[in-house]
């Protein structure tokens, strides 16, 4: 009679980055509970600024799923409609490094990052790490398609809107 000894599972380890905006955060968190909720030897990592896990650290998620944190490098969500430029200008050039600083703390080791579309530097940081990138688009498909096509609405006149036009409508 011989026995069959199972292997362990091994662990995906997914951490999550989502550009730091409710419209983004929100849709992340939900694909990620769903990832989360469909397999237990998924763990992942949602990484937010500290001011943002203040905003969304009690609320529910499964046990395979925690919170990691990168300092506030970058203009309070609270503030941020005085000086979008700045906030956005943030996000391009001060979330990386300490992004960078927390992969080299995770543990288990990282097999996939997961970020927002908007966070174009996590696909190098992938790239150098040898980890893969997914890319997380957050909005519809049609706000996809017009991003995806704005050189035509340039071309063709429809962008910038002529608001005084619009108004007399």
């Amino acid at each position: 009679m011989s026995s069959v000894i199972a292997k362990p599972a091994t662990q995906c380890h997914v951490v999550a980055m989502p550009y730091p905006g409710r419209g983004h955060i929100n849709p992340m968190m939900n694909f990620c509970k769903t990832l989360a909720s469909k397999n237990s030897n998924i763990l992942v990592t949602f990484v937010v600024t500290e001011e943002w896990l203040g905003f969304i650290g009690s609320d529910p998620k499964p046990d395979n799923i925690r919170f990691s944190t990168i300092p506030n490098v970058i203009p309070s969500e609270l503030v941020r409609a005085a000086d979008v430029y700045s906030f956005t200008k943030a996000t391009r050039t001060k979330l990386e490094a300490p992004f960078v600083r927390l992969l080299d703390q995770l543990e288990p080791p990282v097999t996939v990052i997961m970020a927002d579309t908007f966070l174009f530097w996590a696909v190098g940081v992938g790239n150098r790490r040898n980890i893969p990138v997914a890319s997380f688009w957050p909005m519809s498909l049609s706000m996809f398609t017009i991003m995806q096509h704005a050189d035509l609405l340039f071309k063709n006149g429809h962008l910038p809107a002529d608001s005084a036009w619009l108004l007399n409508k």
